[in-house]
This record gives C-alpha cells, structure tokens and sequence, in this order.
C-alpha cells in the first residue's frame, strides 16, 4: 500500500518534469538576457553647423565640455558648415536616434531659412525631423544708430525717420537673416520708409554704420557691443523682455514704447524626432543640473548669451512659437531672399 501511495500517476510526472524543464527555461531565460545599457555608454558627437569661430560654435564648444562632465562622457564638437547650416542639420536628420548625434542649432536661422528656402531646399522639417532637448540660451539683437543720426533713444529715431520718408537706410547681414527680419518687423510696426541695404555677413554692415553709410541696424548683443567703444554708434534699444547685464544704461524697446517687441537668436540643442524619451530626458537632466550652477551661465553671458533653460515639453513647445512667430513675420513683411 505504501509502495502504490507513495507512487505518482503518470500525468503528474510528465507534470513535474515540464514545470522543472519550464523553469529552467525560465531561469536560463533570465539569465541570458544582457542588461540594458546606461546611457551614455560611449562618447556623444555634438554637429555644430557653422565654421569654427563664431557665435554658434562657442556657445556649442561651451555647452560640449559642460555636458561632458555631467554625463561622464566626451561631448565632441565636430563642425560641419555649409549652405546657412542646413548641411549640419540634415547630417543630424540622418543619424540614428540613439542621442549620440546632437544638433547646436541656432533655431530662428532654421526657423527663416526654412521658411524662406523651404523645406524641400533646406532638407528637413524643423518640427517633424527634431525635437527639442532643450533651450540654452537667447543672443538678443540690440537697436543702434550712428551718432550722426544724433539720437539715443527710439521715440526719438522714430521720430527722426518719419521726419525724411525714405532717406535713411538699415544694414543688415544679409536676406533673410534674423537682423533683416527684426528690421522689416521694425519698420513695418512703426510705419517707416527705410532703404534696406543687404551685406554677407554682420562685420561689413557695421563697418559701413560705424562710416556712416547706413544709419541704423539690428545687431546681435555681442556685435554691438565690440563696436560701442569710441562712440560713432550708439545703442537705441534692446529687443528683449529685460535690460541686459552688458548694457544695464539702454532700456528695452518695450520699455520705449513698443508692445511685445522682442528678438532674439534662440539656441537649443535639437536630436532626431525619434529619439527614445529615456535619453532625451538623460540630456535634459543635464542641462538642468547646468542651469542650478552658475558656472554655464557666466561663461554664456561673456559671449552675449542670456541663459535659458526649458524642460522637454516647454522646449518642443518653444520651438514651434520661434515657426510660428517667425513665418508671420515672413507672411507680414513680405521679406524674401532676393
């Protein structure tokens, strides 16, 4: 009796039998699985899309070695210029979304190019094809007029220019630039006949202000002030929401008078659309554990910067109000690349 209880059917035995050779299965499963690796696990290629030396690529070299010792991993620069950036940002377009290809981008540039060029022209959708990691930092443009002018603030540029309809005339660095755009916002919410005269390029334009040839120009923050020492120009306005710590004696134009008039060249570093959201909110973290110290922001405002930081959201969300602000401004202005 003992013998025949003690035995167990044979169902039960192939029972038995399976479960040990399923949870072996199991078991080997488990342990044959590799575990997902951290990123970054290896060095991360940040594409600046303009030549060694300007504003894009300091601000870019700035936030790679930043970056790198939050992530603990080498941020690269590698600089690939051409066709007004656009050759940085298709690079980028095409690179794996595995967040080891990032894109400095100076998003109101691509904002006109794209807009002015199109889409087929520039090679990528800016909202489509990217999203954003997050803003960095705002290069304001600042108002300035030749002294010869013989004014120092807006009523009274406004007023001198309503005074002779069509006699003074803007530089700017070229068609379709930010500063070409800001002019024409400029002139068409004050009403001004002004001659536009395009340059290639921001140091010819304000070669020919400080000479006198043109009158007034749009110029980024650090532009103008390399150029204020010795008093031929003078800075009329700031084109941003607060006065900057570079220039704490010239009041905004809002400040003077016009309502919501602000313009700057906004830089944020962009990845591929589809980019996995672990990674994206890996850099993110980054720039804002940046953002809590005030080393970055130091190094950034010595190069006219404003400091920005945005989370993901706020920053997908900011750059569609750069397409949408500046497409209107295109659309009211009429501004083209001819």
């Amino acid at each position: 009796m003992n013998t025949i209880f003690n035995r167990k059917p044979r169902w039960a035995a192939r029972f038995a039998a399976g479960a040990i050779s399923l949870g072996l299965g199991m078991g080997l499963g488990l342990t044959a699985a590799p575990a997902q690796a951290e990123y970054p696990e290896r060095p991360i290629t940040l594409i600046v899309p303009f030549a060694p030396g300007g504003a894009v690529d300091v601000v870019g070299r700035i936030l790679a070695t930043a970056m790198g010792e939050q992530l603990g991993q080498t941020v690269v620069v590698e600089n690939k210029a051409g066709a007004s950036g656009n050759i940085g940002a298709q690079q980028v377009r095409r690179a794996k979304a595995d967040g080891y290809t990032l894109l400095m981008a100076p998003t109101t540039s691509y904002v006109l190019n794209s807009r002015l060029m199109g889409k087929d022209v520039v090679g990528f959708d800016l909202l489509k094809d990217f999203r954003s990691v997050g803003v960095v930092g705002e290069l304001p443009v600042v108002l300035v007029a030749n002294q010869g002018m013989g004014v120092k603030t807006l009523p009274e540029l406004v007023s001198k220019a309503r005074s002779a309809p069509g006699e003074f005339a803007y530089g700017s660095s070229g068609p379709g630039t930010l500063e070409h755009a800001v002019a024409e916002m400029f002139r068409l919410r004050e009403k001004l006949e002004l001659l536009h005269v395009p340059y290639r390029g921001a140091a010819p334009a304000m070669v020919d202000l400080l000479a006198g040839q043109v009158q007034m120009m749009f110029a980024t923050a650090p532009t103008a002030l390399a150029n204020l020492p010795g008093g031929r120009i003078v800075p009329v306005g700031v084109a941003s929401r607060n006065r900057l710590a570079s220039l704490p004696d010239t009041p905004t134009l809002i400040e003077q008078g016009l309502p919501d008039f602000t313009a700057s060249s906004v830089y944020a570093i962009l990845v591929s659309r589809n980019t996995p959201e672990p990674v994206v909110q890996a850099l993110n973290g980054a720039l804002k554990r940046l953002n809590e110290g005030p080393a970055l922001a130091e190094k950034l405002r010595l190069q006219g910067v404003v400091p920005v930081y945005t989370d993901t959201a706020r920053a997908d969300a900011a750059l569609r109000a750069e397409v949408e602000k500046w497409n209107s401004v295109v659309d009211a202005t009429h501004i083209t690349l001819n």
